[in-house]
């Protein structure tokens, strides 16, 4: 029997703005956006593996099983990974008919939901990518069809931006897609969700794009994971971006994104230029 959709997140108290602080709440309501869907309930880190996603200590009103309103925090990404993947070409036949390939994003470019996507002056074409991903559960390696899903807690949405500047000049796409701020995530968890075909798309300053469905993708989220977990370790915390098969448009300072993906949410995010002139095509030495 498939377990109910259910919501988990990783929040940070408003009164301990300014702080590492860091508490893993849930909530069971279907109408997201209702008084009991704005009504979580504390819990223990779902990452018990993971030290780095380790609840904060209690303290009163933040003990597991107290009640918290949206309102008395702010979300923070879902997760502290330890490795944060994408697919490339993973669009339809075409994308099913190349052999998968994944590249890698530094889990330093994680950021949540309201943080700003930061754009190094004179960039280029930087565009957003609104992503299924998927959130891993717990140690895998080596996983085969039959439990690939059990290392899955759940999805997230996730946004792989990327310069395609830098993209073309840069082989492993390290430039282009590893930046500071390059990968919003959030701003939930949901768990027990079938994501064969959900409808995924970016809307930017108010305007929708094309979207698109998970039903787009080349190759699906069980064959991804045994895909990765062929040659590395997944753990407990870390993302998978599983693809982009929709439209998207380049970004500018002064912008808002939000990416959405049905069933799971919507991730907003400003952008702003960033403090740091980062990597150009033209700047990079040997």
């Amino acid at each position: 029997m498939t377990a109910l959709p259910r919501r988990i997140a990783r929040v940070r108290p408003l009164s301990a703005a300014g702080t590492a602080e860091q508490f893993f709440v849930s909530s069971d309501a279907a109408d997201f956006g209702s008084a009991a869907g704005r009504t979580w309930t504390v819990i223990e880190t779902p990452f018990p593996q993971s030290p780095a996603n380790a609840s904060s200590a209690p303290r009163e009103g933040w003990q597991p099983g107290d009640r918290a309103q949206q309102d008395s925090f702010t979300f923070l990404a879902p997760s502290v990974p330890a490795n944060v993947l994408g697919m490339a070409h993973n669009t339809g036949r075409p994308g099913r008919d190349l052999p998968p390939q994944a590249f890698h994003k530094a889990a330093s470019s994680i950021i949540g939901l309201g943080d700003a996507i930061e754009l190094a002056p004179g960039m280029g074409r930087v565009d957003p990518e609104a992503e299924l991903a998927v959130v891993i559960g717990t140690k895998a390696r080596g996983l085969a069809p039959a439990n690939a899903r059990g290392a899955v807690l759940g999805f997230t949405v996730g946004n792989d931006v990327t310069c395609r500047d830098l993209q073309e000049t840069d082989e492993l796409w390290i430039s282009a897609k590893s930046q500071d701020t390059f990968t919003p995530a959030g701003p939930w968890i949901v768990t027990g969700l079938d994501e064969s075909g959900l409808a995924i798309d970016v809307v930017l300053n108010g305007t929708p794009l094309r979207a698109a469905s998970t039903a787009d993708l080349g190759w699906k989220v069980d064959e991804i994971l045994v895909y990765l977990t062929s040659f590395m370790t997944l753990h407990p915390g870390d993302l998978v971006l599983t693809g982009f098969p929709a439209e998207c448009a380049p970004l500018s300072p002064g912008d808002t994104v939000v990416c959405r993906v049905q069933g799971v949410g919507e991730l907003v995010n400003p952008v702003r230029t960033s403090p740091w002139p980062g990597p150009t095509s033209s700047s990079a030495t040997s």
